[in-house]
């Protein structure tokens, strides 16, 4: 009955979330931009170079500072992942001090103190602040690099790196930046296990050594501090910091395409697609245009209210969230909107998201959506002005992006002067859909037959941006393979028909972990097809379906409901102990795919499921069901079966992997009884 058990969690789900809805049916109201008096900084800069800020704000006896170095990026070839390490050392002690002494003390006066290879960063007491700057400054300007240490920070990256290696949005991720900026840009090289075992640790101090200068760094102080103290402390713990050369920026052009296409990433295993528009842009923080690029993107993909969400999924429901977003830089920088789309509905989303793009860039916003966005902008802007390190930020932005020393206190006077017409006009600038990337990972013998009926041109790449052929999208049925077959040898996978066709009654317990929450899950099951789940949290029973063979209830929040029609007739089908037995009228073997890297025989069941068998070993591997929620939409459950062990003479999946929309849930096994534990009482 897993049809039936994926309703149940995700109405479960859906239970869990719903007092956490916010009434959004209050729009907020624009008014003149208020007045914005942010801490003025006072400076000075050491003779190394080094460029201090200090703001002074005694509302709370804290103080949080932040070292920054602002060098050009850094391309670091065949050995990416060396900023990474040199980051990741930094802060395991000093030439004074070991790293347990300095976690110690550290902890000890209730401080926080983080470093990267960029620089590093403390929040204090500010009774304690001049021993925690002394505990960062020697840190930072003292550090200790030992094999050991280094070795434990590349085991932890290599770990980082092959956990990664099957997700499809970490995957994606990495491929768009390849493929907008290129492998030989800072910008578009990716740390791998290849790249990162050619680190040394004779690499990791002659990076510090070289990079790790005060004459392009920028320390920001802000809270409940005195300028003269301040100003003797820094001197003190930071005078003694040699000053170096620093390369200047050595970055290749970055271009975009000449016309748009699709680029994309084969990931057998997806449930879903993570589907972006990605172009390269040129936007500053100093550019006049700035101000109204950011209200555009909050209009197109940057707030709730966006088109994009609003199309992808409030109207559609292909999706639990659509977004786009425009990175100011230096040397070059992006733009990109994107969502994640389960793989029957990605080619209809490319549609949809270009759709959007191009009316933003064609259409005028209407006088509602701009004054709701800036309004939205204020409130954001003034709370965030609540904590020191916005601040801080702020001070830090206007030196390092030549920003006039009154940007924030005008920032929202701009915003609220942004246009209908520099919305459209700034569209069409950075906005770029007739020159832009679709990179898109996904299950391509699910999506690449859709989109190919599209316009654009499709490229192909490997899960690290490599040009590659396009791929196999299926593998042709052996001859006197059939439905029939392959159930048998599932049955022979399992420990045999004989043996199955004993087992009267069967009852699992299982758990997971559900939004930070235990979840416990029993479900009993008695021939011919009595069923019944129980699903609980934190020990109160949230949901019960029962099910007597004949009629059957669902028990959702204290409200009961009947089991009917079309539904019926799937539990009564589904609640065998071992459904195959009931569906062989209905079922249809359709092809061989991959899943997971081995070859699946894939059988259908009417319209909804999807189940994959192993072609090698016959067990059952995964399971998909496609439902419509009560508003129309559709969505995608999938359950992937693993960890087959032996109960009773038979096997059984102890791990089941589920995803209800965005939700995974790992549900672990922890009991099966066969033939013991389960009456006629159970399912009444």
């Amino acid at each position: 009955m897993k049809t039936k058990i994926f309703s149940i969690i995700f109405l479960f789900l859906l239970s869990i979330s719903v007092t956490a809805q916010i009434d959004r049916s209050q729009q907020p109201k624009s008014g003149p931009a208020p007045k914005i008096n942010l801490g003025k900084p006072k400076t000075f800069e050491l003779k190394n170079g080094l460029k201090v800020l200090v703001v002074e704000n005694h509302k709370l006896p804290r103080v949080s500072a932040s070292l920054t170095i602002d060098n050009p990026p850094i391309f670091e070839g065949e050995k990416a992942g060396l900023t990474s390490l040199t980051g990741s050392l930094l802060g395991s002690g000093s030439k004074k001090m070991t790293k347990d002494a300095f976690n110690e003390e550290v902890d000890f006066l209730g401080a926080r103190i983080f470093f990267s290879s960029q620089g590093a960063g403390l929040n204090s007491l500010s009774r304690y602040f001049p021993r925690v700057l002394e505990l960062m400054a020697d840190a930072a300007l003292n550090p200790v690099f030992t094999q050991e240490e280094f070795d434990k920070e590349r085991n932890k990256l290599l770990d980082n790196i092959k956990s990664s290696e099957k997700s499809v949005a970490a995957i994606a991720s990495r491929v768009q930046n390849v493929v907008l900026y290129g492998k030989n840009h800072a910008y578009g090289e990716f740390v791998s296990q290849e790249t990162a075992n050619k680190v040394s640790l004779d690499d990791v101090t002659n990076f510090y050594n070289t990079n790790f200068k005060p004459n392009n760094a920028y320390l920001v102080i802000v809270g409940d501090v005195d300028f003269k103290e301040v100003k003797k402390l820094v001197t003190k713990y930071f005078n003694g910091w040699k000053k170096g050369t620093i390369a200047p920026a050595n970055l290749p052009e970055v271009a975009n395409v000449a016309k748009t296409e699709i680029n994309f990433i084969n990931m057998p295993n997806a449930v879903q697609s993570e589907v972006a528009v990605v172009n390269a842009v040129q936007l500053k923080m100093s550019d006049p245009d700035y101000h109204a690029v950011l209200v555009a993107n909050q209009i197109l993909g940057g707030d709730f209210n966006s088109y994009l969400n609003m199309n992808l999924r409030e109207a559609r429901g292909y999706t639990y969230g659509a977004r786009s977003r425009v990175n100011d830089d230096k040397y070059i920088g992006s733009f990109k909107a994107s969502t994640s789309v389960r793989n029957m509905v990605t080619d209809s989303t490319v549609v949809e998201m270009t759709k959007e793009i191009k009316r933003i860039r064609t259409e005028n916003v209407t006088e509602e959506a701009l004054k709701n966005v800036k309004a939205g902008y204020m409130g954001k802007f003034v709370l965030a002005l609540e904590q020191p390190s916005t601040i801080a930020r702020y001070a830090l932005n206007i030196k390092v992006n030549n920003l006039p020393e009154n940007f924030y206190e005008t920032y929202l006077e701009k915003i609220n002067a942004v246009t209908i017409e520099d919305i459209q006009r700034v569209s069409q600038k950075y906005f770029n859909i007739d020159n832009a990337r679709i990179v898109i990972a996904g299950k391509a013998i699910d999506v690449i037959p859709n989109l190919e009926k599209g316009s654009f041109k499709i490229n192909y790449f490997d899960t690290y941006g490599n040009p590659t052929a396009k791929p196999e999208l299926s593998k042709p049925i052996p001859a006197g393979v059939t439905i029939d077959t392959v159930i048998d040898n599932y049955f022979k996978a399992i420990g045999g028909k004989d043996k199955t066709n004993t087992v009267k009654s069967v009852v699992t317990t299982s758990e997971a972990t559900v939004q930070g929450m235990s979840l416990q899950m029993i479900t009993k099951q008695m021939i011919p097809n009595k069923f019944s789940m129980s699903m609980s949290m934190m020990g109160n029973v949230m949901s019960q379906t029962t099910f007597d063979g004949e009629k059957g209830f669902v028990m959702q929040m204290g409200q009961k409901t009947p089991i009917q029609g079309d539904e019926l007739i799937k539990v009564k089908e589904t609640s065998l102990p071992f459904y195959e037995n009931g569906y062989l009228k209905k079922a249809q073997l359709l092809k061989i795919e991959p899943i997971d890297g081995n070859d699946a025989y894939v059988v259908k069941i009417g319209e909804e499921t999807t189940v994959h068998y192993d072609v090698k070993n016959g067990l059952k591997i995964s399971e998909s069901t496609t439902q419509k929620l009560p508003n129309g939409q559709e969505m995608t459950q999938t359950i992937k079966y693993a960890d087959y062990k032996e109960v009773g003479g038979i096997k059984f999946p102890h791990t089941l992997k589920m995803s209800v929309g965005p939700q995974l849930i790992d549900l672990i096994v922890k009991e099966i009884k066969v033939n013991q534990g389960v009456t006629s009482a159970d399912f009444q």
